[in-house]
């Protein structure tokens, strides 16, 4: 008899996205890094994947998935928690983790605190620590790669978010399968729901952890999360999440065409001091040279996360409603002006 359906599931999901990490990172030969004369400290010629765990049914699911399908496959795999700080009590709910991580034979396995600052509100904030925290530990245990637990449920979440927020097609895209130098961050769950994750810890009597963060209605996700969506289901019927992520990766498959686009051109945009000609801008689609715009703002030295669409479209304006308007000033110090059909971007 096989494994129950949702753990089934959660071990093909991981088993698809290890075997594309093999692809691109295929076991060392010990010969190969064999020194002749050396202690036996040679690399070990198995890939290191890590799973970023925070104790909840999403990515205890997965830990327990990659737990099962790494060994099969000759890959190392190991866990990491990061403890924001923000509850009481969070080292030692990290410290639990450790413990179910370790019970997996994960190695290695370590908790990491990091200090949650205030730009970009509280849940950003608390993103780009988790992600600084991950990145440093896939560093310097030389992993190459980190799983994420999220599911087809964030993903929808996240579309919706985006939809709020009158973003472009990018935001709209979702988060992807891969992502992060090197593609290191992958996401094995964003074609499953998240009751498929809860349903595989249960019948494999795994503790989880419910965040009461997740359930707080003054972080923005938690609302869209508990009402939003349920009264858009409840208006529309079901299928509205599996929508939302369908629209996620027909938008990402636009916006990664359109981003190419903008990258072939720049360069015959631009004249021999590297300032952008305005009548070849203005020749191309809009959205081409919006991704052109941008590109060229955050080459100036524009921050990419603080730059939103209400910038590129005073930037925009520039050139399709030029009325000898003044520079306008970017994130990060970042200027643009108009000067004798050339658009000029400078910092400072």
């Amino acid at each position: 008899m096989g494994p129950h359906p949702a753990v089934a599931a959660i071990r093909l999901a991981v088993r698809r996205v290890l075997h594309d990490v093999l692809t691109l990172h295929p076991p060392v030969s010990p010969a190969s890094v064999a020194v002749p004369g050396a202690a036996s400290s040679a690399p070990d010629p198995a890939p290191l994947v890590l799973v970023a765990c925070s104790g909840g049914a999403d990515s205890m699911a997965l830990a327990s998935a990659l737990a099962f399908e790494a060994p099969r496959l000759g890959i190392r795999a190991g866990g990491v928690t990061v403890d924001h700080g923000l509850q009481p009590g969070s080292d030692l709910r990290a410290a639990e983790v450790v413990s179910r991580l370790t019970a997996f034979d994960l190695d290695p396995v370590e908790a990491v605190r990091v200090d949650v600052g205030r730009e970009g509100g509280p849940e950003a904030a608390a993103r780009d620590a988790r992600y600084a925290a991950l990145d440093a530990v896939a560093e310097r245990h030389g992993a190459v790669a980190i799983l994420l637990g999220h599911t087809r449920d964030d993903q929808a979440e996240t579309v919706l978010l985006g939809l709020a927020r009158g973003s472009g097609i990018r935001s709209l895209s979702g988060m992807a399968t891969a992502s992060g130098v090197g593609g290191r961050y992958r996401r094995p769950f964003l074609g499953l729901d998240r009751q498929t994750a809860r349903k595989a810890c249960m019948v494999q009597s795994l503790p989880v952890w419910d965040d009461p963060h997740n359930a707080d209605p003054a972080y923005t996700r938690s609302r869209v999360r508990h009402e939003a969506l349920p009264v858009l289901e409840k208006a529309l019927g079901k299928g509205v999440v599996e929508a939302l992520a369908r629209t996620a990766q027909l938008s990402r498959d636009d916006a990664d065409a359109l981003d190419s686009w903008a990258a072939a051109v720049e360069t015959s945009v631009r004249d021999d001091s590297g300032d952008l000609e305005v009548a070849k801008l203005y020749a191309l689609p809009p959205a081409v040279r919006r991704r052109v715009l941008r590109r060229a703002a955050i080459a100036a030295g524009s921050p990419a996360g603080s730059l939103f669409a209400r910038h590129l479209e005073e930037v925009d304006r520039l050139i399709t409603g030029w009325r000898g308007q003044g520079a306008i000033n970017l994130p990060g110090r970042v200027a643009v002006r108009r000067q004798g059909g050339r658009l000029v971007l400078r910092q400072g």
